[in-house]
């Protein structure tokens, strides 16, 4: 009797570091051997169990993506059928870079985060959240890129920004500047320095997540 898969567990959404356990029942002669793999990783790397149940412990984001189970004996090609995790995560900003821009031209601040549920994203000065359409700033965002645009840069723009990241599970910010030519950056003139990325781990002012 050809094998035949006849319960499997539903795709599933947890939160980062919840256990996870998969089913896969199947049915025939010779009884079927059962296995789980990992297919959202490279070839030969994916996690293998041979059993109906696959077990996942404190799961990470990694592990995420689509699990394949694989009923086989020696009668019939395998029955196979699949399974997708999704695993959630608060945010981390991948990338916040300083930018230098001269008086009267434009500017463009860029901050990227991952996160599961996507990430929202607000921009502050100082404490002032800032909106599109204010002092001629435009905020754009685009999938895991939230960006603050300049049209017209003046003195006045100069300065530190803040780039806040947030999901359901959690938010995470980091400083990012606008300098004009000379501007000395934590001490180094800016004309002969890299972009830089700075990190700043700690807490906003409540308001900031009312909605939260």
């Amino acid at each position: 009797v050809p094998p035949q898969i006849m319960n499997i567990s539903s795709d599933i959404t947890v939160n980062e570091g919840s256990s996870v356990t998969l089913l896969c029942l199947a049915i025939g002669r010779p009884e079927p051997t059962v296995t789980w793999r990992h297919l959202s990783v490279k070839e030969g790397q994916g996690f293998v169990s041979e059993d109906e149940y696959l077990e996942i412990s404190n799961i990470k984001r990694d592990q995420s993506g689509e699990y394949e189970c694989s009923a086989l004996n020696d009668v019939a090609a395998p029955d196979v059928r699949k399974v997708k995790i999704t695993v959630n995560y608060p945010p981390y900003i991948s990338k916040a870079k300083n930018t230098g821009v001269s008086v009267g031209q434009k500017g463009i601040l860029s901050c990227e985060a991952s996160a599961v549920p996507m990430a929202e994203f607000q921009w502050f000065k100082e404490d002032t959240r800032l909106a599109t359409g204010l002092d001629g700033v435009r905020i754009e965002n685009k999938g895991h890129i939230s960006t603050l645009t300049f049209f017209n840069v003046s003195e006045k723009d100069y300065g530190n920004y803040t780039c806040v990241a947030m999901n359901k599970l959690g938010n995470t910010n980091a400083s990012i500047s606008l300098y004009g030519p000379g501007a000395v950056i934590d001490g180094v003139n800016s004309a002969s320095r890299a972009l830089a990325c700075l990190w700043l781990a700690g807490t906003l002012f409540a308001h900031f997540f009312i909605k939260f």
